[in-house]
């Protein structure tokens, strides 16, 4: 036995997997999630909430209990986690919501959740020998990937979709990251294809951020929910709002509620609510449509702002509507327009700056206002997962460039009064 880590499952055909022999992906299914078990009845031995208390939260490795690797000395950490729950009172009044909480996950080290599951996947690596890493991403799992890498003398191959901003293409080059654009996103993802290709032929260590190819990776998501749990004196709010692309967050956010529900740390899921844009919402529409968990539709031609939400097939859209039928949540899509509006809210009344993908939560609490899909009563949690300088370009587009003018008195007012509708 591996620490309290009973074994590992497939998620679609059941195959059961040791983690002394170093899986990462099903060797009978490779659309398969290799789902970590771990062993509650030994855990509730000592796991309690006075146990989990007497430590600081300092980073996500305080729940190292219920994470991999099996030696801490293998754990690859930039301090991930631990971020704030801010209590959103202007954002609330503005919205008429009574009670709205922000996980600001933009504090983490590379400015976005991913740090979280790379910080896990990368340790696991390093635990199983491994010196090279390969990676298929939209950017910010790859950034983090490369990160946490570098910090520890591995190689990794990172393959981008071809419209990846050049500021997350940029932190890559600086962290040592060997780049490849790839054309040709449509309804299949060619970045997977190709990370598909090099770690078969290469012997690569897989480390996506969705499940079938890095089961490890949603472990570290999981520790979100650990700490809004904790953060909240050890209750639950009523929703929790997450953006939603491959899934494996929702996934992670998921498992880690019903981690503590088995430990009998809460005694109830909080509803969870899956958000995606009308430019690539294939996880929202088979929720409607209730279509079979493990033959969803892809998305022909994802187009949205939300880059980092755009993979036209959800990966582990599975578990995804698994949780949200197990915790009687909700899922809708959001237009482009009302992720722009969440994300000048948010700058203007909570002074945080995310990324349209990090932000299309709150578009999607904004929409279920709208749409009484929730009660204005309601105690709601949203993740905001990344920070707005992932996207400079979007950011430009959305307000524009900043006036200039001669140091004089009178082209300020005249630039005031143009620009920002200001008199002074």
């Amino acid at each position: 036995m591996s620490k309290y880590i009973k074994n590992l499952t497939c998620s679609r055909c059941g195959t059961i997997y040791e983690y002394k022999d170093k899986p990462s992906i099903c060797l009978r299914n490779d659309l398969g999630r290799l789902d970590v078990n771990y062993d509650y009845e030994a855990l509730k031995n000592f796991y309690t909430r006075e146990y989990v208390s007497k430590k600081p939260l300092t980073n996500q490795w305080k729940y190292f209990d219920l994470l991999p690797p099996e030696k801490s000395e293998n754990i690859v950490t930039l301090d991930e986690g631990a971020t704030p729950l801010i209590k959103a009172r202007r954002l609330a009044e503005k919205l008429g919501i009574k009670s709205l909480w922000i996980k600001d996950e933009t504090r983490n080290p590379t400015a976005s959740y991913k740090d979280r599951g790379m910080s896990v996947a990368v340790s696991v690596a390093k635990e199983f020998g491994y010196s090279k890493l390969v990676t298929a991403s939209s950017g910010n799992a790859a950034v983090a990937l490369s990160a946490y890498a570098a910090r520890t003398g591995m190689e990794v191959y990172a393959f981008v979709i071809e419209q990846a901003s050049y500021s997350k293409i940029a932190q890559l080059l600086f962290y040592g990251a060997r780049v490849v654009k790839v054309r040709g996103l449509g309804r299949e993802d060619p970045t997977v294809k190709m990370m598909r290709l090099a770690y078969e032929k290469f012997g690569f260590f897989p480390s996506p951020s969705f499940g079938p190819f890095n089961p490890y990776q949603i472990e570290g998501s999981k520790t979100i929910s650990y700490e809004i749990v904790e953060q909240m004196g050890w209750r639950v709010p009523d929703w929790v709002f997450v953006p939603v692309g491959a899934a494996s967050l929702l996934t992670g956010v998921w498992k880690g509620f019903r981690d503590y529900l088995e430990l009998g740390l809460i005694d109830e899921y909080p509803r969870l609510f899956a958000v995606q844009s009308t430019g690539n919402p294939p996880f929202v529409r088979a929720f409607k449509e209730n279509q079979d968990p493990f033959n969803i539709r892809p998305w022909d031609r994802p187009h949205t702002i939300a880059w980092g939400l755009e993979d036209p097939y959800p990966w582990d859209g599975d578990a995804g509507l698994k949780a949200l039928k197990v915790t009687g949540g909700n899922a809708e899509e959001v237009e482009d327009s009302l992720i722009v509006e969440a994300m000048k809210a948010l700058a203007s009344s909570e002074g945080i700056f995310a990324e349209p993908s990090g932000a299309a939560s709150l578009a999607g609490l904004m929409k279920a206002l709208q749409d009484k899909l929730i009660d204005k009563d309601e105690e709601v949690v949203v993740l905001i997962t990344g920070h707005g300088l992932k996207d400079p370009d979007v950011v430009r587009e959305v307000v524009g460039d900043a006036p200039v003018i001669n140091p004089d008195i009178e082209e300020l007012r005249k630039a005031l009064a143009t620009h920002y509708k200001t008199a002074i």
